[in-house]
């Protein structure tokens, strides 16, 4: 039995899973902040999965964690997570040594597109999908992809991170010093940002005022949907993927987003021979509410190769 835990800004989930993928137990709590809390909220978490199953926590064969930030999956470090106060922590020396089991790590994005994936691959009524691209909505915007149950990093594990393609050099200032970038249009905290109004929901704020007719936050949403759809197009002309599959917190918006990014591709569609042979709207997929994507596809990082050793295809062809 394997345990996978995905570390976020706010919550950690964590799921233990069974040899034939199923979810046996499932535990959610809060984050801590800095280094400290959250390593040992990740021990505690997975301390409790083991008393839920019923079995010592060393008797797992192997942890996977999906962690924000820059991510090393083979030294097992992680760098740069801000939104969880962590500079640089080597998470394999860490809790590796608190259960003397194997420890695998993933950017939570890269974690969450592989548990999609499987989550696809286990709905009887889902279509057959050899690729996924899986899209990340949130604070910010990225991407992974999964063929045939392989998640694809790239030759430096970059692969995915579409959020700072430009798709209006006319468009809104993004962080990255471009202009229109995807995630400058559709990221959170840039419409946070943009909006300037504060809120717990900031997203939401913005629709309900271009609901009530609000001419900024109608131009904010048009932008979201702009982003989004550009997003899904990016993913299949690049790759040619089967499915895109919409994650992450602002998929909470439900139809308010998918009509107006619905739209959006049919829109383009109506102009462009090429793009209406894609079927671009029907390649999309939605994640479902508290879907425990991220978790389970953490769980799985130890079926990347059959020595445990996380390597991406395009290495694996090099060596041979």
């Amino acid at each position: 039995m394997r345990v996978g835990v995905d570390v976020g800004g706010t919550k950690t989930d964590a799921v233990a899973v069974a040899p034939d993928g199923e979810i046996v137990a499932r535990v959610r709590r809060a984050t801590g902040w800095g280094r400290d809390a959250v390593v040992s909220g990740i021990t505690e978490i997975v301390a409790e999965l083991a008393i839920a199953v019923g079995m010592p926590a060393g008797e797992f064969t192997s942890l996977g964690l999906g962690f924000p930030g820059q991510v090393d999956p083979v030294a097992g470090r992680v760098t740069h997570a801000v939104n969880l106060g962590v500079d640089r922590l080597d998470l394999t020396a860490a809790i590796g040594a608190a259960f003397g089991i194997p420890v695998h790590i993933e950017n939570d994005v890269k974690a969450a597109a592989l548990g999609a994936w499987s989550l696809r691959a286990q709905t009887p009524a889902a279509p057959a999908a050899g690729t996924i691209g899986y899209l990340n909505l949130g604070t910010g915007v990225a991407a992974g992809f999964v063929s045939a149950g392989r998640l694809w990093r790239g030759r430096r594990g970059t692969a995915g991170e579409i959020g700072h393609i430009s798709v209006d050099p006319t468009g809104p200032a993004c962080r990255c010093g471009q202009r229109g970038c995807i995630e400058a249009l559709a990221g959170g905290g840039a419409i946070a940002e943009r909006w300037g109004h504060g809120g717990a929901l900031p997203v939401r704020d913005v629709f309900d005022a271009a609901d009530a007719g609000d001419p900024a936050a109608m131009d904010l949403r048009a932008g979201l949907w702009r982003g989004v759809a550009s997003a899904v197009r990016v993913l299949v002309l690049a790759a040619d993927v089967d499915v895109v599959v919409l994650g992450g917190g602002l998929t909470a918006l439900g139809d308010r987003l998918l009509a107006g990014v619905h739209a959006e591709l049919a829109a383009s569609a109506q102009q462009s021979p090429f793009l209406r042979s894609l079927q671009l709207n029907e390649r999309i997929s939605v994640l479902a509410p508290g879907s425990p994507a991220a978790a389970l596809g953490a769980a799985l990082l130890a079926d990347a190769t059959g020595d445990g050793e996380f390597v991406d295809e395009a290495e694996a062809l090099t060596r041979g």
